[in-house]
């Protein structure tokens, strides 16, 4: 949430994208910034006004994801106000604090969701609440508290990776494989501000990053980003449980003046052939172009 953005008008940003994310059973997005109070501010300390965090969850979003590396961008105090307003004043789940997975249960089928991150930028030394991090042992409790609760399926949220860089790294994919070896059933991540290559592993899908939905970032690739849709079924009959095949959507974050006056993020499948609907052509061509080179270089790897 950089500052342009929250000066901008908020309405815009996933009004195109809204009736997908309310239609959705569950709806997930990472936050990444604190809600640490005034004065707000963009990078490289971030801290949203809590209205936008409102309108995130207005727009359909049911989880709030919140071990980022910037969540403690205001220190202690900002991710105790930031993990208050969520619990009390909008009463959203959220995970990623102290090394427990948030589970919720929709229509029958229970899930585990642990989500974690590489680390903060700010370190603290109080560990109440403490941020959830990429710990071998941490994500093992937790995997055994989901199994305790219950859990159908479990699916790791990690923040982790090389900015910028659209291919996964060795680190990335052994700690997957480590995931895959304490039974999650899907692996969904974000950081690195671009997509990354997808893979499977032991035919479990590990989607590396997920890039921006939004921001205010104009460097290269940091535009395109991707919807994940995570489908499970459990035959009540015979009481198999399997989970589809992920469905991948592109995304394309516009900058205000481009397609509306504010940020708009749009599915990129809608909006193929309709250039002359932008106010500024060229930026369709740049989305275009920018889907090529992204895909080019993501090539799914076989199973």
């Amino acid at each position: 949430m950089h500052q342009a953005q929250i000066d901008a008008d908020y309405e815009p940003f996933f009004r195109y994208i809204r009736p997908e994310m309310e239609k959705a059973d569950i709806c997930i997005a990472n936050m990444e910034f604190s809600l640490g109070g005034e004065p707000y501010s963009g990078y490289p300390a971030f801290s949203a006004p809590d209205a936008f965090a409102r309108y995130v969850k207005d727009c359909g979003v049911d989880v709030f994801l919140i071990a980022n590396n910037h969540i403690t961008d205001r220190g202690m105090a900002g991710l105790r106000r930031t993990v208050s307003f969520y619990r009390d004043s909008l009463q959203i789940p959220y995970a990623g604090v102290d090394d427990e997975p948030l589970m919720l249960v929709r229509k029958g089928i229970r899930l585990g969701l642990v989500n974690f991150t590489y680390g903060t930028n700010n370190r603290l030394k109080t560990r109440e609440p403490h941020i959830s991090l990429m710990r071998e042992e941490g994500i093992h409790n937790a995997v055994d508290s989901a199994r305790r609760a219950g859990a159908d399926f479990l699916i790791a949220l990690p923040h982790w990776g090389e900015e910028y860089v659209l291919t996964h790294s060795q680190q990335q994919e052994k700690f997957a494989r480590f995931l895959v070896s304490e039974g999650f059933d899907a692996v969904v991540g974000a950081h690195p501000h671009v997509v990354q290559d997808t893979a499977h592993i032991s035919s479990v899908p590990i989607i590396y990053s997920l890039g921006n939905a939004v921001s205010n970032m104009s460097a290269v690739n940091t535009r395109l980003s991707l919807a994940v849709t995570l489908q499970f079924v459990i035959d009540r009959r015979s009481g198999e449980k399997r989970m589809l095949e992920p469905q991948l959507r592109w995304m394309w974050c516009t900058l205000p003046g481009r397609l509306t006056h504010s940020y708009a993020t749009i599915f990129v499948d809608e909006w193929i052939g309709r250039r002359d609907e932008w106010r500024i052509p060229s930026d369709y061509d740049n989305m275009v172009a920018t889907l090529r080179r992204v895909q080019q270089a993501c090539t799914p790897q076989p199973r």
